[in-house]
This record gives C-alpha cells, sequence and structure tokens, in this order.
C-alpha cells in the first residue's frame, strides 16, 4: 500500500489553487459533493457537531473521492490534534493561533518526531503503509486561523514557524475582535485583511481565506491560494433562482 496523497497539500506545494467547501455533516453529503471537482472537505468541528465518534466515515467518504479532509478542531491541544489525524483526517485546522508559540504547539502535536511530538499511532491513512511514521509528516496538512487583531500584531512571528501548510484569514471574528462585530465590510476591517494576506505572501507562506462567488476572482488575483467556500449559499441562490423562475413563469 502507499501512502494516500494529500491533495489540497499537494496543490498548495505547486503553487496552484486548492478549493475547499463547507457545509457538509454527512458522508452522503460527501458521496454526492464528490464528483464536483473540489479539492477538501472542511469538516467543522469547533462550532458544529463533527467529532472523534464520526470522523471516520466522513473522512472515509473524502478518501473514496480524493478529497483532503480538513477538521477545524475546537481548541489548539496537542492531544486533540493528533487524535483528529488519528481518526483519519488529512489536515487539521486550529482557531485562534496569535502567537509563535501557539503556531509551534500546533505543529508539535501535529507532527511526529523529529518534527514534532505527535503521539505514535497508526491511523486508517497509514493501514498498509510501510514505514508510516516516516512518511506520514510528507501528507499531513496543518492549517491556523488568524482570526484576532492580536495575531496580526505578532504576523512576522508567527510566519517564522515552520511546517504551517495555511495562514488562514478569517474575516468575522478578525472584524469582531477589531469591535467591528458582524461587519466585515468595514474599511478597517477590509484593509486589515488585505495587508494580512499580503503579509503572508511576502513572508513565502500560502495565504488562505473565506471567499463567495461574487469575491473570489478579486482575491485570486491578490495571490490568495486557499480557499473556503460554503455550500449554503449556493443551496439557498439555486432555490431563489428556481422560485423565482417559476413565480416569473405565472406571471
Amino acid at each position: 500500500m502507499e501512502l494516500r496523497p494529500n491533495r489540497v497539500k499537494r496543490k498548495l506545494a505547486a503553487g496552484d489553487i486548492a478549493y475547499i467547501a463547507v457545509g457538509m455533516t454527512d458522508p452522503d453529503d460527501i458521496d454526492a459533493f464528490g464528483p464536483c471537482g473540489f479539492d477538501g472537505v472542511w469538516l467543522e468541528g469547533e462550532h458544529g457537531a463533527v467529532d472523534a465518534a464520526n470522523l471516520g466515515n466522513l473522512t472515509r467518504a473524502c478518501d473514496i473521492w480524493g478529497l483532503t479532509s480538513i477538521v477545524r478542531v475546537n481548541a489548539n491541544d496537542q492531544g486533540l490534534i493528533y487524535r483528529t489525524f488519528d481518526r483519519g483526517a488529512q489536515g487539521v485546522c486550529i482557531p485562534h493561533v496569535n502567537t509563535a508559540a501557539e503556531a509551534q504547539n500546533v505543529v508539535a502535536g501535529g507532527k511526529f518526531a523529529p518534527l514534532g511530538q505527535r503521539g505514535l499511532f497508526t491511523s486508517r491513512q497509514g493501514y498498509g503503509v510501510e514505514d508510516y511514521f516516516a512518511k506520514a509528516n510528507d501528507e499531513t496538512l496543518l492549517m491556523m486561523l488568524i482570526e484576532d487583531i492580536v495575531a496580526v500584531g505578532n504576523l512576522d512571528e508567527i510566519l517564522a514557524v515552520d511546517h504551517i501548510d495555511v495562514f488562514f484569514v478569517a474575516p468575522n471574528d478578525l472584524a469582531a475582535s477589531m469591535g467591528h462585530i458582524g461587519h466585515i465590510e468595514h474599511p478597517e476591517v477590509q484593509r486589515t485583511i488585505n495587508e494580512t494576506l499580503a503579509r503572508i505572501q511576502a513572508a513565502g507562506r500560502v495565504a488562505g481565506t473565506t471567499a463567495d462567488n461574487s469575491t473570489i476572482e478579486r482575491y485570486v488575483k491578490a495571490g490568495v491560494r486557499c480557499f473556503l467556500a460554503g455550500t449554503g449559499a449556493w443551496i439557498a441562490e439555486g432555490a431563489a433562482d428556481y422560485i423565482r423562475r417559476g413565480q416569473n413563469a405565472c406571471s
């Protein structure tokens, strides 16, 4: 057996754009979405219902379609990080990383020695793989969220931490930390987002953020290469268009 490739990690390493979708909570949802051409699925374990008990089937569905399973956990805890990998995830996203020490803790929990101190356990990703512990670090993705203004102040030191694949700017929480809760369109917030994304890239690191159909072209042109899109918005837009067409046909 060969170690299953991490699609998102490999695309980013090649300088390509990676597309990740959020909003799926059941393996059948992932199966239905599988043929759509995205690179990864975001499994929500901070605000959603995803936990260790259901991660096996969720990540297994991602594996079937060659989608990178990325789990957002609810704390920067080494045991939680490596247990998430042990349950089959190919990527872990950690919220509220505000210092270089906190970023280093992500690496410590997410990588086997000598890079980190992830507990030695072979997840489904390693079954039948010779020398799994020597190879696994190459296919595990680490993403951290820049979502507090204090992290922006410490950004240079955070970006100096190796083995973080994506530095993801989270607009809503960042706006709230700046005193503009619910107003990501505020000029100060937008300026901070744009400057932070530019600083990440200037340091030679990969920048990520959320984008919808109206903003993705702007962010791609700005050099962002990792995108999170919510499937709920597409469903709502499609449903509204469907009803509108039916109503128009009645008039």
